[in-house]
């Protein structure tokens, strides 16, 4: 069994905690600010083991993508969300999987509840990340949202998750 720095775990839960919290907010600019130049972040369809350059994928977003996914997202034009849904969302389980002194690996759980007019939607999955440290702080390269139903059709996911 590796033994894990504490410091290195609080710092990647507090990373995937704010992560979280600022997505629930609608603080766009602020997440887009957490990513890598070279970011890839994929939500996964009709199962988990799929390759995303060759089949479907809910979303498969490279860095020039995540950017521009914010600025739909800050217009105020994105209909599907006008009005903006309340989002809650819970991650735990954040285990640290692999550390090379540059890129952790990490995984979660999260449970999140999205409040719509059309009433109240959960949705549920495993969040991995890919972690880098850039000038003694952390910041994503990778997300990878796989969620729990993803082999069935979905209701329109207009927001971050």
């Amino acid at each position: 069994m590796t033994v894990l720095d504490v410091d290195v775990l609080r710092a990647v839960e507090q990373f995937v905690y704010r992560e979280a919290r600022l997505c629930d907010e609608h603080r766009y600019a602020d997440w887009d600010a957490l990513w890598t130049d070279d970011a890839l972040y994929w939500i996964p369809a009709n199962g988990d083991d799929i390759d995303p350059t060759r089949q479907m994928s809910v979303l498969f977003d490279n860095r020039s993508r995540i950017a521009t996914r914010v600025r739909q997202l800050e217009s105020g034009r994105r209909f599907a969300q006008a009005p903006p849904s309340r989002l809650v969302r819970v991650l735990a389980n954040i285990e640290v999987t692999a550390d090379d002194g540059i890129d952790l690996g990490v995984t979660a759980t999260l449970v999140l509840y999205e409040s719509r007019a059309g009433g109240l939607h959960p949705w549920a999955g495993r969040v991995d990340y890919v972690l880098r440290r850039v000038e003694g702080d952390l910041r994503m390269a990778r997300k990878t949202v796989r969620l729990v139903d993803n082999d069935r059709p979905l209701t329109t996911l207009g927001f971050l998750i």
